[in-house]
């Protein structure tokens, strides 16, 4: 019911373009704190310095990332997840996006393997959380606890939450993954405030553009690395992990 109400008010009011970015356009919302997320085919690497076009990409992640999104929502995580109201569109919170990039690593993959020399697929001893600047000029840097603090990209108490948060959240999508004989071998993470900046909520989007997933038997990649790493049939690996979910469009 409210994702027809939803279809209902935005066809009604004329679309007002806030931002776009690499992968998705925001529209002002159909009411006074949402927007509307709109999810792009554009695929891009290495901070834009590849780009391409995979098949109905914006339709899977929209799906699959509104899949991960519910089931966070029943695990307590606060999310600007409002509904999914048709292919490529979802209905969000207005935040005021925290200039971070957090990752949680459970298996050595990417730039990890590079920085401490680490064999790809090696199992880490615990998860970890890192902390990226979210700049494209300066190509996301790897950043301390320190530096956040210092610079003043969020208060002490906003950065223990969105550690406690992303550890949870972690947690969760190890599980859920697994159970689609998926392993989560790291993935992004974007917070922001509420208006009221009472609140930290995760934000953006968790799909396989930005989270690295591997089956669980074979360690198929199945995930936006094969874009990066020019392995083929990107298109049809995210179809499979939509399928694993359950939700296949």
């Amino acid at each position: 019911l409210l994702q027809i109400l939803l279809q209902k008010t935005l066809s009604m009011i004329k679309r007002k373009k806030i931002y776009e970015g690499k992968a998705k356009i925001l529209y002002k919302g159909p009411r006074p704190g949402t927007l509307v997320q709109y999810f792009k085919d554009d695929a891009t690497a290495f901070n834009n310095k590849k780009k391409g076009t995979i098949s109905n990409k914006g339709i899977i992640n929209n799906m699959i990332s509104e899949s991960i999104m519910l089931h966070l929502r029943k695990k307590r995580i606060p999310t600007h997840f409002i509904a999914r109201i048709n292919d490529r569109e979802q209905v969000v919170k207005k935040v005021s996006i925290i200039p971070l990039e957090v990752v949680a690593r459970n298996i050595a993959a990417g730039s990890i393997c590079k920085r401490l020399g680490l064999k790809e697929g090696k199992a880490l001893p615990g998860s970890i959380i890192e902390f990226y600047l979210k700049s494209d000029k300066l190509d996301d840097p790897h950043i301390s606890e320190e530096h956040i603090l210092n610079f003043r990209w969020c208060t002490k108490k906003e950065l223990q939450k969105i550690k406690l948060l992303a550890h949870k959240i972690n947690n969760h999508l190890k599980k859920f993954f697994a159970n689609a004989n998926l392993k989560l071998v790291d993935f992004k993470m974007e917070f922001g405030r509420s208006p009221d900046k009472r609140k930290i909520l995760l934000a953006d989007e968790i799909s396989p553009d930005s989270c690295r997933l591997w089956d669980k038997k074979t360690n198929k990649k199945l995930d936006k690395d094969r874009f990066r790493q020019n392995l083929g049939n990107v298109d049809q690996a995210y179809q499979e992990v939509l399928k694993r979910l359950g939700c296949e469009h």
